[in-house]
């Protein structure tokens, strides 16, 4: 029988390393490389679609946070009277009307308590903050920290006051600094706030179409792609429809359960300011983990101040509103459904706060539930491509 003849891709460590598909790796990343180095020679092209990207991701993602909202209302109301017997849109109208009549009520009632209780916490929050500094070099003279201290000739009150003037100091250059810019660039400030009202102008807009037609979206997608790839395609659009949906409405009522629960908690132990610090556990909780931990910082500061005890006090209230949040709310508002890691979460908000700032973390966990969709839907493509071509079950992947 004639030999057959030896090549590169036949030699051991070639078919070690992957054959041709080495190859292939390759000249896919040399593809890649060059693609990236071309996009960034000629990226100036694109600048109006990042102009317009810019203009439509603020009332863009509003209108999609509202359309999950009243979502499941307009559904509701379909069911109750039967689907077309009252006009979809009819239904949105009166929607409309009612959320505007709430909130009108919430701001004519509750805004205006609000302000006042913010505008006082701003004007005290020093004086709070200067008592929590005598109290801590109080402990410490009163402290056996104090010989030790003494003996390596560490001057702890200088460095609590020191620290505590450049706070200060710090604070009102920022201010100062803020006002010089605003004063000079006083253009592009209004130009700035201008299109931010213009967006959200834009919003109601926006998520009139979305709750009208928003449904049809899908399946007007799913027209344009081959239909060999409708139906996986069609799959990952309705995971991905319920991770944000089960997403956007879970954490808006448990933010507003964990804010409830603070307010009550805060009000019960006495605590100044709570109705103003339950809502912005409220309004910090939208962010998992980090959210919660921002919103006590004032609290505890409060709590130092005005004695021992309500720190004591204040530390079981929030050690019951986590338990409960944790063991009870959570897992029944918003179950199973993210299937995200506690450490991922933290990460991801980290990282998608470096990069994008405050959107970035707002958006940063929906964002890694829809590429977690899309990542773990193609991996099961990669799986099945291989049981395919697996003659042994014992080497075949489970399903």
């Amino acid at each position: 029988m004639p030999s057959e003849k030896s090549h590169l891709f036949a030699t051991r460590f070639i078919r070690f390393l992957g054959g041709k598909n080495l190859l292939f790796s390759l000249i896919s990343l040399v593809l890649l490389g060059l693609a990236i180095f071309i996009f960034e020679k000629i990226k100036f092209i694109f600048y109006p679609l990042q102009v317009l990207f810019e203009v439509v991701i603020l009332p863009g993602v509003l209108a999609v946070i509202g359309y999950y909202l009243l979502r499941p209302f307009i559904r509701l109301a379909e069911k109750g009277k039967g689907k077309g017997v009252v006009p979809r849109g009819i239904i949105i109208l009166m929607l409309y009307i009612i959320v505007a009549a709430l909130i009108t009520l919430i701001s004519l009632l509750v805004y205006p308590f609000l302000r006042d209780q913010f505008m006082n916490l701003v004007q005290e929050f020093p004086v709070y903050f200067m008592s929590l500094i005598e109290s801590i070099v109080s402990f410490l003279n009163n402290s056996k920290f104090n010989e030790l201290f003494t003996k390596l000739d560490f001057d702890y009150d200088k460095v609590l006051t020191d620290i505590t003037n450049d706070l200060v100091l710090t604070v009102k250059d920022t201010f100062a600094n803020i006002a010089s810019s605003v004063a000079s660039g006083i253009t592009g400030f209004v130009s700035t706030l201008t299109g931010i009202l213009l967006s959200l102008v834009t919003v109601p807009f926006i998520l009139f179409y979305l709750l009208y037609e928003g449904e049809k979206l899908p399946k007007f997608v799913l027209r344009i792609l081959p239909p060999k790839m409708r139906t996986e395609v069609g799959q990952v659009m309705k995971e991905m429809d319920k991770q944000v949906s089960s997403y956007i409405q879970g954490q808006i009522l448990v933010s507003i359960c964990i804010g409830a629960m603070m307010t009550i908690g805060f009000v019960i132990i006495g605590l100044d300011y709570a109705f103003l610090l339950g809502f912005l556990a409220m309004i910090t909780s939208v962010v998992p983990y980090l959210g919660p931990v921002i919103a006590i910082t004032p609290a505890i500061v409060i709590a130092i101040v005005s004695s021992p005890f309500m720190l004591v006090k204040l530390i079981i209230v929030w050690t019951i509103v986590q338990l409960v949040e944790g063991k009870f709310i959570t897992p029944n508002i918003m179950g199973k459904s993210l299937s995200v890691h506690p450490i991922t979460i933290i990460f991801v908000l980290l990282t998608a706060g470096s990069l994008f700032g405050v959107a970035g973390v707002i958006l940063g966990i929906p964002g890694y539930a829809l590429l977690k969709v899309i990542v773990s839907h193609l991996y099961g493509l990669v799986k099945k491509r291989y049981n395919r071509f697996e003659t042994e079950e014992v080497n075949k992947y489970e399903i």
